[in-house]
């Protein structure tokens, strides 16, 4: 491109809270931002786009069809599935994606939901005025369990998946993976097939991508395989989940508890069933990945992809 290309973003509000530094894509070229884009504006704010950058907005062959000029879908994120590959591959438009840049945080956001579930410390910090009444030094209302000793099933032993592995044998833990095609191992931590991962784990965390195979993992068949003392966490994607499964297992006490950042649809509607205020269940708003660090790391993965691709070379490419 011999002249500063149109940059086009539609839904910066999703990695920015007015705290990340947008100058270096600024330098590649003219930088238009919108905070949150529609279904039905897409088409008109792309049309005169050489480079579109989005988060969470579906760009289809509709979309790319409106916009004679774009060469580069840029997702601000890994997940590419808002974007029609074939559709970008069969018009010579580019696509990239980032990835890693939210491994730190994920692992953290997953030790914190555990460890709320197994020492109950959102609990007892909600009821400070109950400590005041308490007869004794110290309340003993709600257990608190150690993590040593106990045993990790993780669902997907991938990068995240692996570093949260890493992390639980520092808390003195035994990691199992889940097998995907027959018992094998990864490194010294087995993989078990489903029945026996579900039943011998404490603690199952999901960190493995959602497939025909992984859609609904959790079902009331393998919650009816866990342990009644043990605990969900999905920080993966909503759908490896099935909600009302989950739901009747954690008010008919067949598992100890759940914390989730993923839902299956996101924003949830008011009326979503796991966001009644249940004792045993956790749920944040999809924030694993957004910590200050994650987010300038992705912009910086953004600016270098885009400095790439101007410079005719390929970077974190897909299509």
């Amino acid at each position: 491109m011999n002249t500063p290309p149109k940059i086009v973003f539609l839904d910066r509000d999703t990695t920015d809270a007015d705290d990340i530094d947008f100058s270096e894509i600024e330098a590649s070229g003219e930088f238009l931002t919108f905070p949150i884009t529609s279904p039905n504006e897409v088409n008109d704010r792309i049309a005169d786009a050489e480079i579109v950058m989005t988060n969470k907005v579906v760009i289809n062959g509709d979309a790319m069809d409106a916009a004679p000029n774009l060469k580069l879908i840029q997702v601000v994120a890994t997940g590419v599935n808002n974007v029609d590959l074939e559709a970008a591959k069969s018009r010579g438009i580019a696509v990239c994606n980032v990835s890693g840049y939210s491994t730190p945080g994920v692992v953290q956001h997953t030790f914190t939901l555990i460890l709320n579930l197994m020492t109950n410390v959102h609990r007892f910090a909600a009821e400070p005025e109950k400590w005041a009444a308490s007869p004794h030094f110290t309340r003993l209302d709600f257990p608190v369990s150690e993590l040593a000793g106990k045993t990790l099933g993780i669902a997907g032993l991938g990068s995240i998946g692996g570093a949260v592995a890493d992390v639980a044998e520092a808390f003195g833990m035994r990691v199992i993976g889940l097998a995907r095609d027959g018992a094998g191992s990864s490194g010294d931590r087995a993989r078990l097939e489903r029945a026996a991962f579900f039943a011998e784990a404490d603690v199952i965390s999901l960190h493995c991508p959602l497939t025909d195979d992984t859609h609904h993992l959790i079902n009331s068949e393998t919650l009816s395989q866990m342990k009644s003392s043990a605990i969900l966490i999905n920080t993966g994607r909503g759908d490896l989940v099935n909600e009302p499964d989950l739901l009747a297992a954690l008010k008919a006490g067949e598992i100890a508890g759940a914390g989730l950042d993923v839902l299956s649809a996101e924003p949830p509607a008011a009326g979503h069933p796991l966001l009644e205020r249940l004792p045993n269940l956790l749920i944040t708003p999809h924030t694993a990945w957004s910590s200050i660090e994650s987010r300038v790391r992705l912009i910086e993965g953004v600016a270098s992809n885009l400095r790439a691709f101007l410079n005719g070379e390929k970077e974190n490419r897909v299509v």
